[in-house]
């Protein structure tokens, strides 16, 4: 199968790289590594990449007609600075759109779009169904939620997954890495007052093997395990695995970007797809802090504004 990724450097496009390389899959990658790193998309057969931005509309038009995909991995995101809104509309705006043109004219056979699980805004109830509304508030989920229309409306069969924190290998958004790294270097911490959803990444990959097949459903699906746990339980994790002992540390409220209880639910999923996340959520966490152990954490990125700590 002939695999074109957007975003392929990240997290989860570069974990889908080393799972997929392996099967035989031809593999074309576009990222222009402004938080993708350029040594996760090494010269290996069966891998070519192109350096640069979706929003370069020739660009993308040209990998298109050179690669000629079967399917399309749609994972590149502007996120890096929450007051960016013009690179945030024209990574997840313009070329969004310009990926979905070019799928379509291509004549791809499936499309795959990654979307953010805050383009559900602050949830009227709990949890939040893939049928529920969409109502974003920040430049990241606007501009996403915007670019996933644009996905649905390319008249390629598409999939768009509203995604739990998926962990694993070279993780570095949110608290897990953020936790590690400062208490590994003994400064001080604290956490939101906020509860997310986490996925292992053997369980997101296990439910991507399906999501490619020609014959896989389509539309708008929650991929998460179902179960959404404190930031706070996080910390107690990773102070438990540093051998800290029990530590104090300052919960603060969400800031006003944030959303208080992100919890999805994906029995949808798990009826159409048969999938199910499989490993549970201290596991999950602990499998990132082993994986930091041996290769550590450099940036740390957020789409959320840093809250002012009193």
């Amino acid at each position: 199968m002939r695999i074109l990724i957007t975003g392929g450097a990240g997290c989860l496009g570069s974990n889908l790289i080393e799972h997929w390389l392996p099967q035989e899959h031809q593999i074309l990658v576009i990222d222009n590594f402004a938080t993708g790193k350029r040594e996760v998309v090494p010269e290996v057969d069966g891998l070519t990449v192109k350096e640069g931005s979706i929003a370069d509309e020739s660009l993308v038009n040209d990998c298109f007609t050179a690669f000629k995909p079967d399917v399309v991995v749609h994972a590149a995101a502007a996120y890096k600075d929450p007051d960016d809104w013009i690179e945030d509309s024209r990574t997840n705006v313009i070329g969004s759109a310009y990926v979905a043109r070019a799928a379509r004219a291509a004549g791809v056979k499936r499309l795959i779009n990654f979307q953010t699980a805050l383009c559900y805004g602050r949830p009227k109830s709990l949890p939040i169904f893939a049928s529920d509304p969409t109502a974003p508030f920040t430049s990241y989920g606007i501009t996403k939620t915007a670019g996933e229309q644009f996905m649905l409306l390319s008249g390629v069969p598409t999939l768009s997954l509203r995604i739990a924190n998926v962990t694993g290998p070279r993780l570095a958004i949110g608290p897990i890495p953020t936790f590690y790294k400062r208490l590994k270097a003994g400064q001080n911490c604290f956490c939101s007052d906020t509860s997310r959803d986490f996925l292992d990444m053997s369980d997101f990959l296990n439910f991507m093997d399906m999501a490619i097949r020609a014959d896989a459903p389509t539309g708008v699906a929650n991929l998460a395990s179902g179960e959404a746990h404190s930031i706070k339980e996080i910390f107690d994790i990773v102070t438990d695995y540093l051998g800290l002992g029990a530590k104090e540390v300052p919960v603060v409220p969400p800031a006003a970007d944030d959303v208080p209880v992100v919890s999805l639910d994906a029995s949808e999923t798990h009826r159409t797809f048969g999938w199910k996340a499989q490993i549970g959520f201290a596991e999950t966490i602990r499998r990132q802090l082993a994986w930091y152990d041996k290769h550590g954490v450099t940036d740390v990125f957020s789409h959320l504004k840093a809250p002012s700590i009193k």
